[in-house]
Protein backbone atom coordinates (compact mmCIF):
# COMPACT_ATOMS: atom_id res chain seq x y z
CA UNK A 1 0.00 0.00 0.00
CA UNK A 2 1.49 3.32 -1.07
CA UNK A 3 -0.40 5.56 1.34
CA UNK A 4 -0.92 8.23 -1.34
CA UNK A 5 -3.99 9.31 -3.25
CA UNK A 6 -4.01 7.69 -6.65
CA UNK A 7 -3.79 10.20 -9.48
CA UNK A 8 -7.20 10.69 -11.07
CA UNK A 9 -7.48 9.96 -14.80
CA UNK A 10 -5.68 12.68 -16.73
CA UNK A 11 -3.99 13.10 -20.13
CA UNK A 12 -0.89 14.52 -18.36
CA UNK A 13 0.37 14.17 -14.80
CA UNK A 14 2.01 16.47 -12.32
CA UNK A 15 3.47 14.94 -9.18
CA UNK A 16 3.33 18.09 -7.05
CA UNK A 17 0.13 19.56 -8.46
CA UNK A 18 -2.23 18.98 -11.37
CA UNK A 19 -5.35 20.72 -12.64
CA UNK A 20 -6.36 19.36 -16.05
CA UNK A 21 -9.48 19.42 -18.25
CA UNK A 22 -10.00 17.09 -21.23
CA UNK A 23 -12.73 15.86 -23.56
CA UNK A 24 -14.57 12.58 -23.19
CA UNK A 25 -17.30 12.54 -25.85
CA UNK A 26 -19.40 14.65 -28.18
CA UNK A 27 -23.03 13.74 -28.78
CA UNK A 28 -25.12 14.87 -31.77
CA UNK A 29 -26.84 18.20 -32.10
CA UNK A 30 -27.98 19.31 -28.62
CA UNK A 31 -27.19 22.92 -27.74
CA UNK A 32 -24.79 23.40 -24.79
CA UNK A 33 -27.06 25.85 -22.92
CA UNK A 34 -26.81 24.16 -19.49
CA UNK A 35 -23.93 22.64 -17.57
CA UNK A 36 -23.86 20.04 -14.82
CA UNK A 37 -20.91 18.68 -12.86
CA UNK A 38 -20.44 15.60 -10.69
CA UNK A 39 -17.28 14.76 -8.75
CA UNK A 40 -15.50 12.05 -6.79
CA UNK A 41 -12.56 12.60 -4.43
CA UNK A 42 -9.79 10.54 -2.87
CA UNK A 43 -7.78 11.31 0.24
CA UNK A 44 -4.43 9.54 0.67
CA UNK A 45 -5.74 6.73 -1.50
CA UNK A 46 -7.49 5.45 1.62
CA UNK A 47 -10.87 7.17 1.39
CA UNK A 48 -12.73 7.69 -1.88
CA UNK A 49 -16.23 9.16 -2.14
CA UNK A 50 -18.52 10.74 -4.69
CA UNK A 51 -20.50 10.10 -7.84
CA UNK A 52 -18.72 11.37 -10.95
CA UNK A 53 -21.13 9.71 -13.36
CA UNK A 54 -22.56 11.34 -16.47
CA UNK A 55 -26.07 10.68 -15.10
CA UNK A 56 -25.29 12.57 -11.86
CA UNK A 57 -23.88 15.53 -13.83
CA UNK A 58 -26.97 15.57 -16.07
CA UNK A 59 -29.25 15.58 -13.00
CA UNK A 60 -27.24 18.37 -11.34
CA UNK A 61 -27.53 20.54 -14.46
CA UNK A 62 -31.12 19.66 -15.36
CA UNK A 63 -29.94 18.24 -18.69
CA UNK A 64 -31.97 15.77 -20.76
CA UNK A 65 -30.06 15.94 -24.06
CA UNK A 66 -26.25 15.84 -23.99
CA UNK A 67 -24.11 18.06 -26.22
CA UNK A 68 -20.64 17.33 -24.77
CA UNK A 69 -19.01 15.41 -21.94
CA UNK A 70 -15.65 16.56 -20.57
CA UNK A 71 -13.73 15.82 -17.43
CA UNK A 72 -11.52 17.72 -15.05
CA UNK A 73 -9.04 16.19 -12.65
CA UNK A 74 -6.80 17.68 -10.02
CA UNK A 75 -4.39 16.45 -7.40
CA UNK A 76 -2.05 17.82 -4.77
CA UNK A 77 1.11 15.98 -3.67
CA UNK A 78 -0.60 12.61 -3.81
CA UNK A 79 -2.60 13.61 -0.75
CA UNK A 80 -5.81 14.71 -2.41
CA UNK A 81 -7.24 13.88 -5.85
CA UNK A 82 -10.50 14.89 -7.50
CA UNK A 83 -12.17 13.74 -10.73
CA UNK A 84 -15.19 15.63 -12.12
CA UNK A 85 -17.43 14.92 -15.09
CA UNK A 86 -18.77 18.03 -16.84
CA UNK A 87 -21.85 17.64 -19.06
CA UNK A 88 -23.24 20.37 -21.29
CA UNK A 89 -26.55 20.15 -23.07
CA UNK A 90 -30.26 20.99 -23.07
Amino acid sequence: MSGCAAQAATPVTGFLYSDVQAPVDVEGDAEPVREGESCATSILGLIATGDASIHAAMAEGGISRVATVDYASSGILGIYAEFCTVVRGE
